[in-house]
């Protein structure tokens, strides 16, 4: 289990606490008893901290200090997707405030209420009870379908992202993302990049899509199997249901021998008690009524290039930053890993 491990505020990130406090008065119960404050620690972009009002605990989640990409660290959109699901029966912390003042704290920030729980970042659940881990993916695949369920026009997030074209916009936003930080010949990246335009689905299917769902991204119970939030809603928009669940399903993909991405492929499944990745396309149909799952390895090439992008872009910075830097290398490795396995599987039609 990877509990929360809470540390003192880091310096780079420590804001007037007084002036939260003031700011807090009147908005949330029990200011005046004073505002215990500790940091996450991890690798969130937006620093992420505990607020401990008398009895009460909730979480601040801030945009980082200096100079900002205009669409990036959106703390204002976490906030509103996760206010807009508060009464839809999608698992989410009850969000409390949001504060777009930066003369509060420094930054735009929002607060919503601590979620008591366990968080695992590993789909095998090894540290789990065997007799717990298939009921745990059965109800993270449910929690995905009441997410997808939503009618995302009711909630009023019309204006949350555009309804149609998501598959394109993202192959065109990480392409350019891709090529932005290349650092030499990847042919698996760019035969990518050729073939899904080509085949993307007509269907345009319309959701709210998390953007990162996985295991890790999810508090479940403290004793039972069951999931009782989403988390990181930094990726969140409007986009293509199946796009979710390929993500979700990467690990499927993945070697569980693959230095520090590692995933399911080449284990007993069964001896784990962890389903199989039909068993959950059939639990998501049986969640959200679909009768199958159409365009599957596109979507899952699609999860694969994207994540590539992603991972190229950590090795590129990693390089301006420090050229010596001991996992510099080993991380470029996995972009151009999961870029093979996606052209690999691509190629399957």
């Amino acid at each position: 289990m990877s509990e929360a491990t809470l540390i003192d505020v880091l310096p780079a990130h420590r804001f007037d606490e007084a002036k939260l406090a003031a700011y807090l008065k009147g908005r949330l119960p029990d200011v005046e008893k004073g505002i215990g404050i500790k940091q996450f620690q991890g690798g969130q972009s937006n620093p992420t901290f505990q607020l401990q009002i008398g009895e009460k605990r909730y979480v601040l989640r801030k945009k980082p200090p200096g100079k900002l990409l205009p669409s990036a660290h959106m703390v204002e959109r976490e906030y509103q997707v996760i206010n807009a699901l508060g009464e839809t029966g999608v698992p989410v912390p009850k969000a409390r405030l949001l504060c777009e003042d930066p003369e509060v704290i420094g930054t735009n920030f929002y607060i919503m209420d601590h979620v008591e729980g366990r968080v695992y970042s590993h789909p095998l659940l090894e540290k789990v009870a065997i007799e717990q881990r298939l009921p745990i993916h059965r109800s993270m695949i449910e929690t995905m379908a009441k997410l997808h369920n939503v009618d995302w026009r009711a909630v009023g997030l019309e204006g949350y992202g555009k309804p149609e074209g998501y598959v394109a916009r993202q192959i065109k936003r990480w392409g350019g993302q891709f090529e932005a930080s290349r650092t030499g010949d990847m042919p698996s990246m760019d035969a990518l990049m050729a073939w899904l335009p080509e085949h993307a689905p007509k269907d345009d299917f319309t959701t709210i899509a998390h953007g990162d769902f996985r295991i890790g991204n999810l508090i479940l119970h403290p004793s039972e199997p069951q999931v009782v939030a989403i988390l990181d809603w930094e990726l969140a928009t409007l986009g293509h249901p199946l796009s979710d669940l390929a993500y979700c399903c990467l690990p499927y993909h993945q070697s569980a021998a693959l230095e520090g991405m590692r995933g399911l492929k080449g284990l007993d499944l069964k001896a784990h008690n962890v389903p199989e990745e039909q068993q959950v396309l059939d639990w998501y149909c049986e969640f959200t009524g679909r009768s199958s799952v159409p365009d599957w390895n596109f979507f899952l090439a699609f999860s694969l290039f994207r994540l590539a992008a992603i991972v190229q872009g950590v090795y590129h910075r990693a390089l301006q930053g420090n050229a010596s830097n001991a996992d510099a290398l080993e991380v470029g490795k996995r972009a151009s890993l999961l870029a093979d396995i996606g052209w690999e599987i691509a190629q399957k039609g």
